[in-house]
């Protein structure tokens, strides 16, 4: 799709955008996934999924909530942390966890950011986000609850990117 013909405005900064990377970390639940995929389909945001899965990726809900857009998803797909590790190299890595203390609006995203997510259940394990959580971003809610949905923290966190390169390339 070239930029004419895109939905989006002119601003739509597809060349940093595309370089951007959304990790999900042993997610469990096939909707979350098949949304997520969806969500980088329509921007272009390439999807690695690590670890064990919940679900087999042909399953039926899984299709079923990405539609007919994984066949325009970027997605791999690494066995271990480990062997996703490897692959990303020295990408600067941004975990998002609800224990975070940086609120996401306060990271400046870069091209080549690897923006990653736990599963629904656990979210990332300690091994992963180490003991500074004052650099684990999160998404502010209100006390008491839980968590978001992943499907919708993986967007929050697309579309502040998009916004912030857009922003920056006016």
């Amino acid at each position: 799709m070239t930029q004419k013909d895109s939905t989006f405005s002119q601003d739509f900064p597809q060349a940093d955008i595309s370089s951007l990377a959304i990790a999900l970390f042993e997610p469990e639940i096939p909707l979350n996934v098949g949304s997520i995929a969806r969500t980088c389909a329509v921007t272009g945001v390439p999807l690695h999924l690590v670890g064990t899965l919940g679900f087999h990726l042909d399953s039926r809900l899984a299709k079923r909530a990405g539609l007919d857009y994984w066949e325009h998803a970027e997605v791999e797909v690494h066995r271990t942390w480990e062997e996703f590790a490897e692959w990303k190299g020295s990408r600067r890595t941004l975990l998002f966890s609800t224990k975070g203390k940086k609120p996401y609006w306060k990271v400046s995203f870069e091209p080549k950011d690897i923006l990653v997510f736990g599963s629904e259940r656990t979210g990332l394990p300690g091994r992963i986000l180490g003991g500074e959580m004052e650099e684990v971003l999160t998404i502010p809610m209100l006390p008491d609850f839980r968590s978001l949905n992943l499907a919708n923290a993986v967007s929050i966190a697309v579309y502040e990117a998009i916004r912030q390169f857009a922003m920056r390339g006016q």
